[in-house]
C-alpha cells in the first residue's frame, strides 16, 4: 500500500470515528412503537424545541437542558424535599430520595451508544418492515447530531424516518430528508400570524421547507394534529387541503388530542392549558377523516 492510499484510509477511518462521537441529548428511547412510521419502530426522541404549542404531549421534549424532575406518582411526602436543597448536587439529590422519585430528564449520548441501543431492535424492523424515527422536541434543533446519526442509521440498513415541524434550516432539513425513506412533516394552525402566536412558529418558512422537500424528491407524509379549537375548524382544514392540493401528495396523517401527557405538565411543575380540552369523539374524527379522504387521500389516524 502506498503512502497517499495510507492517509486516505487513515482519514476516512478518523472521519467515521468522528461523526460516531458527535453527542446529542436525549430524553427517551422508546421501543416496539406501532405509530410513527411503517412497522415496529424504536423511536429516538431529541430534546429541545423551538416551539411552544400549548397542547404539547410531550412537554420535557420542551426545554434544551437536562431537568432534574419529581414523579408525583412515587413521591412518600416523607420530609423536606431534597429538591429544594442548595446544597446538594443534582447527583445527590437523586440519591438521597428514598422513594426514588427523582429523575433526570435528558441524557447525552454519543452516535455510537444510540446505534447500540437501536440495533437491539434490528431483528422487529425486518420482520415487520419497520425501522427507527428519529423524534422530540425537534430534531432539526440539533440537527448535526441527527444528519450523523441518521447517516450511521443508513450504513446499517435501518429505514428511518423523522418527525419535525419544518422550523429549522432548509440545507439541514434536505440533508437528513435525502437520508430518510420518509419525512413526518406536522401542519398546525394555517393562518400565519395566530400560528406564530400560539406556538412560535413561522408558518411561511415551514410552508417553504415543506415544498423544497418535495422538488427534492423527497417522500414527506404531512400530519395533522386534531386540536380542538385550534386545527380541526373547517377554514382549517381547508387551509391545508388547498396548500397540499397542487403536489402529488397520497397519504394524510390525523393524530388526534389526547390527554395522554397530562401528567407530565405535573411533574415537571408546569401549567397546562389544555387539562380541560376533551378529546375530539370518534364522529368527529370520522367526519374529518372522510372530507379528507373525498380529496383523494389516503387517511391515517394516528400515523
Amino acid at each position: 500500500m502506498n503512502c497517499e492510499s495510507s492517509q486516505i484510509i487513515s482519514s476516512t477511518l478518523m472521519g467515521q470515528s468522528s461523526q460516531l462521537e458527535k453527542r446529542g441529548r436525549i430524553f427517551n428511547i422508546q421501543r416496539y412503537s406501532l405509530n410513527d412510521g411503517q412497522g415496529i419502530r424504536t423511536v429516538v426522541f431529541f430534546k429541545g424545541c423551538p416551539l411552544s404549542c400549548p397542547w404539547c404531549s410531550n412537554p420535557e421534549s420542551r426545554a434544551f437542558d437536562v431537568q432534574l424532575v419529581k414523579k408525583q406518582s412515587r413521591c412518600i411526602h416523607c420530609r423536606e424535599c431534597v429538591l429544594d436543597r442548595h446544597d446538594l448536587s443534582m447527583d445527590d439529590k437523586i440519591e438521597e430520595c428514598p422513594s426514588g422519585a427523582l429523575e433526570y430528564l435528558g441524557k447525552d449520548m454519543t452516535v455510537q451508544e444510540v446505534l447500540e441501543e437501536v440495533e437491539k431492535d434490528s431483528v422487529f424492523y425486518r420482520t415487520s418492515g419497520g425501522g427507527v424515527t428519529l423524534s422530540g422536541g425537534e430534531v432539526m434543533a440539533q440537527a448535526e447530531f441527527a444528519i450523523a446519526l441518521a447517516k450511521e442509521l443508513r450504513t446499517f440498513g435501518y429505514p428511518i424516518a423523522i418527525e419535525t415541524t419544518g422550523q429549522c434550516h432548509l440545507r439541514h432539513l434536505l440533508s437528513i430528508g435525502k437520508l430518510c425513506d420518509e419525512v413526518l412533516y406536522d401542519f398546525k394552525i394555517m393562518e400565519a400570524k395566530r400560528a406564530k402566536a400560539v406556538t412560535g412558529i413561522d408558518l411561511s418558512r415551514v410552508l417553504s421547507n415543506f415544498t423544497a422537500l418535495l422538488e427534492a424528491g423527497i417522500k414527506v407524509i404531512p400530519r395533522l394534529p386534531l386540536i380542538p379549537g385550534q386545527t380541526t375548524d373547517v377554514l382549517n382544514v381547508t387551509r391545508v387541503l388547498a396548500f397540499l392540493e397542487p403536489f402529488d401528495i397520497q397519504e394524510i396523517h390525523l393524530l388526534p388530542f389526547h390527554q395522554y401527557g397530562a401528567g407530565k405538565y405535573d411533574n415537571l411543575n408546569m401549567a397546562y392549558a389544555y387539562s380541560d380540552v376533551p378529546t375530539p369523539s370518534s364522529d368527529e374524527i370520522a367526519a374529518i377523516k372522510r372530507w379528507v379522504e373525498s380529496e383523494g387521500y389516503r387517511v391515517v389516524i394516528g400515523g
